[in-house]
């Protein structure tokens, strides 16, 4: 009787443990970083860095990662889940207004930001001139007239998504960097549409990992046909703010040139 109950309390205390490990995990600051070399990036722009963020549903971004990418980030994405059912409007403005410290931000739709009024959320964006990535395309076009093309999507899961309408938007031979939520967004592409490199959010990462095994797989970088899919952890939690074996992540990626032959 005695031995059952020390075993109980043992394996309580345990639990607790990790618990609190688990909600340590989850409110981590990561900043990572990541390079990527095109030989069909415009060699006259030769490089550009950006400031990568999904999934923060709940969490306040903390001032620790805005400081270490001001003046090394040229740009913001949001890459979609930005907020939540429950979370304050006044909270998301405030992470806005902290990520607009970085440079301009770019948001596209992920599928928790559907659980609020749509036009509530776009005035939000419009008031802290957010730009939205709607199923649109942005280019962005050097001195020799060479461009690069920032594509949005909204989300694939719930059927928003409007890839071709967004194409349409962009020039033939611009280098395109395509921002979907969800990366599943991959299994519509065809090599037709030459997308170099695509950033996406949504997974978690698993968000907790048993013995190394979730429901998703580690974020991280896979070539797919001749497409660079990155997808990060994320830097949020949704359900329960725990995290096991996928740490919460955002990103500084730089995006450079580079010659057949190097």
């Amino acid at each position: 009787m005695i031995f059952l109950l020390v075993t109980f309390i043992l394996l309580v205390f345990l639990g607790v443990a990790l618990l609190i490990y688990m909600r340590k995990i989850a409110n981590e600051n990561n900043v990572k970083y990541e390079i990527f070399y095109f030989p069909n990036f415009p060699s006259s722009i030769r490089e550009i860095t950006l400031f990568f963020i999904s999934d923060i549903h709940r969490r306040t971004v903390d001032d620790t990662i805005i400081n270490e990418a001001i003046n090394v980030a040229e740009i913001v994405i949001i890459g979609g889940d930005l907020l939540e059912k429950g979370v304050k409007l006044e909270k998301t403005r405030e992470n806005l207004r902290k990520l607009k410290k970085i440079g301009p931000v770019y948001f596209v739709w992920g599928n928790n930001d559907y659980e609020i009024d749509r036009d509530v959320l776009e005035t939000l964006l419009k008031e802290e001139d957010i730009i939205l990535l709607d199923n649109k395309a942005i280019s962005f076009q050097s001195d020799k007239e060479e461009s690069w093309s920032l594509i949005g999507i909204e989300d694939y899961s719930l059927e928003h998504d409007d890839l071709e309408k967004a194409l349409e938007q962009t020039n033939a031979n611009d280098f395109k960097l395509l921002v979907s939520h969800n990366p599943k967004i991959i299994e519509k592409m065809n090599e037709v549409e030459q997308i170099p490199l695509i950033l996406s959010g949504h997974t978690h990462g698993g968000q907790i990992r048993i013995f190394g095994f979730g429901p998703y797989e580690l974020g991280g970088a896979k070539v797919i046909e001749n497409t660079t899919v990155f997808v990060s952890n994320g830097y949020g939690t949704t359900s329960i703010p725990l995290r096991l074996g996928a740490k919460p992540e955002t990103h500084i990626i730089s995006i450079k040139h580079k010659q057949n032959d190097e």
